[in-house]
């Protein structure tokens, strides 16, 4: 896929969520929101355990699982500060105040999935490319998560009361988030010599498990079963295994 292509997918992913949100402005969102998070954890943790993880200990140094260990304390860091709006929680804050916290956690969360994603365009040859196209399997991954995410992010900027105009332009700063991560990535030997793709992917998975896991475990309300979550979850189970 050609660089233009990857960006336009990117910033679709974000835009498609924030437009759903303002057309359904009366519509219970939660819902939508569970069903594709559900749907994106399972792929997400399908592609890691399946695609990424075999490959990245076959083809790499022996203890590139500490990175994926690092990627998986990253994000559990960050969402202290983003109160969990990767797997679905949104905590409505003060009135005409913009969430700080949450914007910079996925702003960094975004920016560090988009640095391997440049590595096909570089010649760079990924420790998981050695039997698949990572590259459209890592945007896959992403994509389908953002949209969550940003009906989630866009629910709660509306929800805060804040101007549409300042929603909006939010909304396009994190869009652009992880394009700049694949940016950067493509810059990469002029601005960090020797940038190693194929630890930035490990930290980025040990962030996919922490947030398909979170989003797979968590209890569902009222400790139910939850049928329509099982399905979207095994949906991504599918779907991953024929990405793969």
């Amino acid at each position: 896929m050609e660089i233009s292509l990857t960006i336009l997918a990117l910033l679709g992913s974000v835009f498609s969520g924030a437009i759903l949100v303002a057309v359904l402005e009366h519509a219970n969102k939660q819902k939508i929101i569970k069903m594709l998070l559900a749907f994106s954890g399972g792929f997400l943790l399908s592609i890691a355990f399946i695609h990424f993880l075999p490959e990245l200990y076959h083809h790499t140094f022996h203890n590139i699982g500490l990175y994926i260990l690092l990627g998986f304390l990253i994000q559990l860091l960050l969402e202290f500060f983003s109160g969990g709006i990767e797997h679905g929680h949104i905590h409505h804050h003060h009135e005409g105040k913009i969430p700080w916290g949450i914007l910079i956690a996925l702003g960094i969360h975004s920016f560090l999935e988009g640095i391997p994603l440049a590595a096909p365009f570089t010649g760079y040859e990924l420790a998981t490319t050695h039997h698949h196209e990572t590259g459209n399997t890592l945007l896959m991954g992403i994509i389908f998560h953002q949209i969550p995410v940003s009906i989630a992010l866009m629910t709660l900027l509306v929800a805060s009361k804040i101007k549409k105009s300042t929603i909006w332009l939010l909304m396009v700063v994190f869009a652009i988030t992880t394009p700049l991560g694949l940016i950067t990535g493509l810059l990469s030997e002029s601005l960090v010599a020797s940038l190693n793709f194929d630890i930035i992917l490990a930290i980025v998975v040990g962030m996919f498990l922490h947030i398909s896991t979170t989003i797979i475990f968590e209890t569902s309300e009222n400790h139910k079963f939850n049928f329509i979550k099982l399905i979207s979850i095994l949906v991504g189970f599918v779907v991953a295994v024929f990405v793969h």
